[in-house]
């Protein structure tokens, strides 16, 4: 099958994209810790060095409209630039020599954070010209393996180099990475690639048809929603989780990182199933297992035990990523290629976007409630909205993809 790990690393396109997931992944992963460490150590304000996160996520508000700006660029020439781009802009970290250059270090993240939102849509594009319809799934889930496994790793290696060698050695490292990524991205055959014609319509016109295609196509509709909901009800359950730990098991905080590592590996394990699922059962279905594994992972955690909690995590992360990665397959399969960019980057904004609002809603519910209550909650609303997925009919990977209608809102430019 073509989503195998076999068939897909036998791919020289695929191979070229978890080499940019490798790269980009351990040095961005690197630098938003590193970034936070530095602004608090020069600082001493927890809540700066907050703000961190902050930026990088901001932009992704943003997300249909940049997307919509990505399908008037040259693609990968957009992916090449930007990555170049990004990489210059953190060697400015080396002018950093104390708190007055702090909005330095909080420029660098909001550009991180735009840069995300046009790699993502950018790369969506050329995902779609550069591999077979039914490899999308397992290269999709490869990369999201890799990506779980840097977050083992990087953050200990960018938290070592920053204090053996301070915040700016950390920067020079996620410029190389980028400057890697940048070399895999040009080094990419896509094919044939969708034209650009950034003089045809408006941006938000742009906007609005990929929007418009997303909210009309029933089964991206549920997927995304699906997606959007298991991420938002991990970040419902944060605050709770830290509960679970202190009051439940008896345990120190730092016992967090011990789950994280668990969490994390469920992640690994589960990236590497995922391109076979999506092969054998489609995306709607890896969506629902994915979100009814998150369901069942909250509850575990609802248990006062720590061999079950532990297990809770680990089918967490399992679960969370299957959510995700049969969403954005699905764009990547079924969206037409002239609209793949806004379309790719709406998503990610549905589907990301909330969980600002839940960490924070989560973090006040746990005051008023019982936090096995919220656990609980969040359990059920994940598996409520896979709901309509038991009912939705996945076309073929290898079907052609669709074209635009001609009457409606969705429109060639």
């Amino acid at each position: 099958m073509g989503g195998e790990p076999t068939a897909v690393l036998g791919d020289r396109n695929a191979r070229l994209f978890l080499g940019v997931t490798l790269a980009s992944g351990f040095g961005s992963t690197a630098m938003s810790l590193a970034a936070s460490v530095w602004v608090l150590t020069l600082t001493g304000s927890a809540s700066l060095a907050a703000l961190c996160g902050l930026c990088v996520y901001l932009p992704s508000l943003a997300g249909p409209v940049l997307g919509a700006l990505v399908d008037r660029l040259p693609r990968q020439r957009l992916l090449v630039t930007t990555s170049i781009a990004m990489a210059a802009l953190l060697l400015t970290l080396l002018a950093v020599r104390g708190p007055a250059q702090t909005w330095l270090i909080f420029a660098v993240m909001l550009g991180y954070g735009v840069s995300f939102v046009l790699l993502d849509a950018g790369e969506a594009v050329i995902l779609q010209a550069a591999l077979p319809a039914d490899r999308l799934g397992g290269v999709n889930s490869l990369r999201m393996s890799v990506q779980e496994g840097l977050k083992l790793v990087a953050p200990l290696a960018g938290a070592a180099l920053f204090t053996l060698h301070g915040g700016p050695s950390v920067a020079v490292l996620a410029a190389l990475t980028l400057g890697l990524a940048a070399a895999c991205y040009a080094a990419i055959r896509p094919g044939t690639l969708p034209a650009t014609r950034p003089g045809t319509g408006s941006l938000l016109r742009h906007t609005r048809e990929g929007m418009g295609f997303l909210w009309r196509h029933p089964t991206l509709r549920a997927l995304v929603a699906t997606g959007s909901a298991a991420v938002a009800m991990s970040g419902l359950s944060n605050a709770a989780a830290y509960l679970v730990i202190l009051d439940d098991l008896g345990r120190a905080p730092e016992f967090a990182g011990v789950l994280a590592a668990a969490q994390g590996a469920g992640s690994v394990a589960g990236g590497l199933l995922c391109g076979r699922l999506l092969d054998r059962r489609g995306e709607p279905a890896a969506a629902w297992w994915g979100a009814a594994l998150s369901a069942l992972g909250l509850a575990l955690q609802c248990v006062p035990s720590t061999p079950v909690v532990a297990l809770g995590r680990v089918l967490l992360g399992v679960g969370l990523p299957w959510t995700v990665v049969a969403a954005m397959t699905a764009v990547q399969r079924h969206t037409p290629a002239e609209l793949i960019g806004r379309v790719a980057a709406t998503a990610g904004t549905a589907v990301f976007a909330p969980t600002a609002l839940t960490i924070a809603v989560g973090a006040g519910a746990v005051e008023v409630f019982d936090h096995r209550a919220v656990l609980g909650i969040a359990a059920v609303l994940t598996l409520l909205a896979a709901t309509p997925l038991r009912t939705v009919r996945h076309p073929e990977a290898g079907s052609p993809r669709p074209v635009l209608p001609a009457d409606d809102d969705c429109r060639r430019s």
